[in-house]
This record gives C-alpha cells, structure tokens and sequence, in this order.
C-alpha cells in the first residue's frame, strides 16, 4: 500500500493540470475584433509571470495565454519557469518539480510552513522579475500569478518585493508564512493589488487554506480581492481566467 500512497498526490495533480489545460484548448471563447479599426489603447511593454504547482512544468502550463487575445496584451511577455526537482516531505522524499518543501496534503489554514525554504524561492522569483524590470518593463506592468504551490509562492513574491507590482493572482493557494513576517513587508510591496481565486471543492488545498487569505492580508494592509467557485476542486477554470483577463486589463499602464 505505501508505494501506492507516495505517489498519489502527485498523480492527482497531474491529472487534473492536464484536463484543465485540454480544456482550455478546446472551449476558448471566441474574441471578435475588427481589423480596420486601430485600438484607442496604446499597449504598453507588460510581464506575465506565471508559477505552477507542485510536480507539474512550466511548458505545461503555457496554453493558458492563448485565453489572453485583447489587444492590450499585444506587447505581454509571458514567462512560464519550471520549479526544480527538490524532496517533497508530503510525498515522503521523493524528488520532484517543486518551489519548496510542502509538509503535508491536503494543505489546510494550519499546515506546517517551511518559511526558510519559502524565501529561497521568493529570491529566485525576485531575480526574474529584476530582469525584466531591468528590460525596461515598468513594475506596475509586472503580473505575477500562480497555482497551488505557485499560487503561494505567488503571494510570499509579491509581499515581499521592495516596489510595487501591477498585481499578483493566486489561484488554489495559501499563505506560505506566519503572520510575524508582515513585518518584512516593504511598504511599497502593500500597495500591490492581490486577486485569490479558490474552488470551494478543493480538497488538495482545502478551500479554508484560501479564506485565512484575506483576513491575513487585511491584518498587513494589503488590498486583496477573493472569488469562490462553487463546485470547483483542485484546478483552474475557463471562469476564472477570463476574470484574470479583464483583472489584469484594468490594471495595466497604457503606454504614453
């Protein structure tokens, strides 16, 4: 039996990263824009970097901005990393893609938190965003957004950035830290703007990890918007992409 139970997180999540992502392939909902008519919106340089979850890759994950056809998404560069292969403590040892260390699954709002490991990650994440920024995008273009894991690291990334971000959108995710490292919050990373998404049938990350969201945030000071999904498990829908879209769309900096 335990062979059979070491791997079994792992599996479910692949198997429904992977039919969320044929989904989205196949039901994409159709955009119509006339080509003679040139956009009142002058689509500045933006960044999308985009966080996966545990055991999964970042080329697996990159049909979703194929939802992304509104013109201000014309100059949108998309990043989609893959997480190293690190030992998983919830899947006893066993190397995978993994941001950090995970204790146990189902994650709930009191899971054990591997902070040290957290901000290892977050420095990596850092880097990606600086050099982008260093590319000449401006921060308030910078979206980082995440799944499960991704979601969390999603959060700790953005919290603890020294300047403020265009947004940060975590889908499935929790808060990866105690409630003592508001205090490392800069005072810029507070002004980013969080979208939480969580499916209220979650039993991967249970749907009570994702409602001590925004109590935390409230508590730091940071502005966070949370959407339940009704019937949704451990995976991303059609619904809530599109509502990223239009999230992101209000939010980006038009080119002067």
């Amino acid at each position: 039996m335990q062979p059979m139970l070491l791997t079994k997180p792992t599996v479910l999540l692949a198997v429904t990263l992977g039919s969320t992502i044929i989904f989205l392939l196949f039901f994409q909902p159709q955009h119509h824009f006339a080509s003679s008519r040139k956009p009142d919106f002058m689509a500045a340089r933006s960044f999308v970097l985009w966080l996966h979850g545990l055991g999964d890759s970042g080329p697996a994950n990159e049909p979703i901005k194929t939802l992304f056809r509104s013109p201000e998404f014309r100059n949108t560069k998309w990043s989609f990393p893959s997480a190293p292969e690190n030992p998983v403590t919830c899947n006893y040892g066993m190397r995978m893609p993994s941001w950090f260390d995970i204790h146990e699954i189902p994650v709930t709002a009191d899971s054990p938190k591997d902070e040290i490991d957290v901000l290892k990650a977050v420095q990596n994440v850092h880097a990606m965003i600086d050099k982008e920024v260093a590319a000449g995008t401006d921060p308030n273009n910078v979206f980082v957004c995440g799944f499960s894991q991704g979601g969390a690291l999603t959060l700790a990334s953005v919290l603890l950035y020294p300047k403020k971000l265009g947004g940060g959108a975590v889908f499935s995710g929790w808060v990866p830290f105690n409630a003592s490292m508001m205090e490392n919050f800069p005072e810029d990373a507070k002004k980013t703007p969080i979208l939480w998404s969580h499916g209220m049938a979650d039993r991967t990350v249970l749907f009570e990890a994702g409602q001590a969201g925004p109590p935390f945030l409230e508590k730091a000071g940071v502005s966070c918007e949370f959407k339940a999904y009704p019937g949704l498990g451990h995976s991303i829908s059609n619904e809530e992409l599109q509502f990223l879209e239009s999230w992101i769309k209000t939010r980006l900096q038009s080119s002067s």
